[in-house]
Formats: structure tokens, C-alpha cells, sequence
């Protein structure tokens, strides 16, 4: 299954994504799909599923690598800057559900 369509798991792993975890900017909760860097998210965290049991560390990797525009794109903030430690949690709780099912 995982392979017999890449671009609507990735989709469907976006979607997963989009819901499982936010933003926290002056205690605004701003979820990925809203952000709309779910997309982002999930092309980068998809091969990783495929290889094996995902590790946290690949995944903060990631979305430290993940830049995020501000200010009208005066400066950049990697993604895990933004994500509360508790949406991290979230998100890997997320991420292995999702991988279970492939």
C-alpha cells in the first residue's frame, strides 16, 4: 500500500498532520493545515515512514530544517521553534498511528 500511490498518502498523511499539531505565537494556536505547512510537512516526513520506525530525532531534525516566514517575510523561524513540546508529542503520537496503518 504504501507505494501505490505516493501523492495521496502523502495527502492523506498532510491531513493527519495538519490536525495533530500547531503553531503557538502569543498563545495563538494556529494548526498546520491553517498554516497550510502540513503539505511541507508531510513530503518531508513521508520517506521516513517508508524506512522504518520513525525516530524522534529525525522528525525534530525536519522541522528544525522547516523554515517559517514572519513579518511579511522579514525573518524566518524554524518550524520547531513554533511547535509547543506538547504538539511534538502529539505529532509522533500521530505519526506512528499513521505508519501502523501502512
Amino acid at each position: 500500500m504504501p507505494n501505490s500511490n505516493p501523492t495521496a498518502e502523502i495527502e492523506a498523511l498532510a491531513s493527519v498532520i495538519g490536525g495533530a499539531a500547531y503553531i503557538d505565537i502569543a498563545k495563538w494556536h494556529l494548526y498546520l493545515n491553517d498554516a497550510k505547512l502540513h503539505a511541507t510537512v508531510a513530503q518531508q516526513l513521508y520517506p521516513l515512514l517508508l524506512k522504518g520506525p520513525v525516530k524522534e530525532e529525525q522528525v525534530t531534525d525536519i522541522l528544525a530544517k522547516i523554515p517559517v516566514k514572519i513579518g511579511g517575510g522579514q525573518r524566518e523561524i524554524p518550524l520547531l521553534d513554533l511547535l509547543p513540546v506538547h504538539c511534538q508529542v502529539d505529532l509522533m503520537d500521530a505519526l506512528e498511528e499513521y505508519q501502523a496503518k501502512l
